[in-house]
């Protein structure tokens, strides 16, 4: 279990965080959405280890990330940050094969597992390709791919439970690839990791959250299934735009369209 515990975190005198709990158990995929400055990616900060002052308060399987070094909590949980980014001209395979090698897999190892990872995201016969030169959806899906050959480093060695966490990892995808990332989430949980995610569109969020947990203002305001949490009242406050939920016709996964959206809030 991923869990953060009372997290507060303060910036400029100001508490992006407040009092912020959570648990993220494996085989659930659980989605954070809110506005921008609701203290989504500060909260993705501090589960993912980043945020030291509180680490502390942050454990996984009851070991506080405090008390973890940066190679031990590679081991534990993949990360594909909001911006990524790649400064030098790595290839596909280079920062694929980054991801294996900090999963902790053998060298010998390790070009299989990110060959395998690029081939699931839709990149084989990248391998080869300067990062640096690719599109940025390509990129997008070779750092996707470097957290896969990770949780796959991960689940080889077969000693302990993996975490997927990915900050807006659809943000430069297209609709196909959209939903393929989302799947592949949906799948990671599916084969024991858990997964964060922090996503803006909601139905993409409804498609793969066993929970979606809204957050304003550094709070907590709703933590449960999509069909419970996607409702009029919370998109009115979270977002400050009068919009109908509808549902699919079976099951009961919600979705909203923009072009029923109402007037906007005064204040915004």
């Amino acid at each position: 279990m991923l869990s953060a515990h009372d997290v507060t975190v303060e910036r400029g005198g100001r508490a992006v965080l407040s009092s912020f709990s959570i648990d993220i158990a494996p085989g659930e995929v659980v989605v954070l959405i809110g506005p921008n400055g609701a203290g989504k990616s500060t909260a993705f900060k501090a589960l993912s280890g980043e945020l030291r002052e509180v680490a502390a308060r942050v454990s996984l399987d009851g070991t506080p990330l405090a008390s973890l070094s940066a190679a031990a909590l590679a081991r534990r949980r993949a990360v594909i940050p909001q911006a990524t980014a790649t400064a030098f001209a790595f290839t596909a395979l280079e920062v694929a094969r980054l991801g294996a090698e900090a999963g902790g897999a053998r060298a010998r190892d390790q070009n299989e597992l990110a060959a395998r990872a690029l081939g699931t995201v839709g990149l084989a016969g990248f391998e080869a390709r300067d990062v640096t030169e690719m599109s940025g959806g390509e990129a997008q899906r070779v750092h996707l791919a470097r957290a896969l050959a990770q949780l796959a480093a991960i689940a080889k060695r077969g000693t302990a439970t993996a975490y997927l966490l990915m900050d807006e990892p659809t943000s430069s995808l297209d609709l196909q690839h959209q939903i393929a990332a989302m799947r592949l989430a949906r799948t990671a949980a599916d084969e024991g990791a858990g997964v964060l995610c922090i996503l803006h569109d909601i139905n993409l969020a409804a498609m793969a959250a066993d929970r979606i947990v809204a957050l304003v203002g550094g709070r907590i305001i709703a933590d449960g299934r999509p069909s419970l949490v996607v409702t009029d009242d919370l998109i009115q406050r979270l977002y400050g735009t009068p919009i109908s939920v509808r549902g699919i016709p079976a099951g009961d996964m919600p979705f909203i369209l923009p072009q029923a959206a109402g007037a906007p809030s005064p204040e915004l």
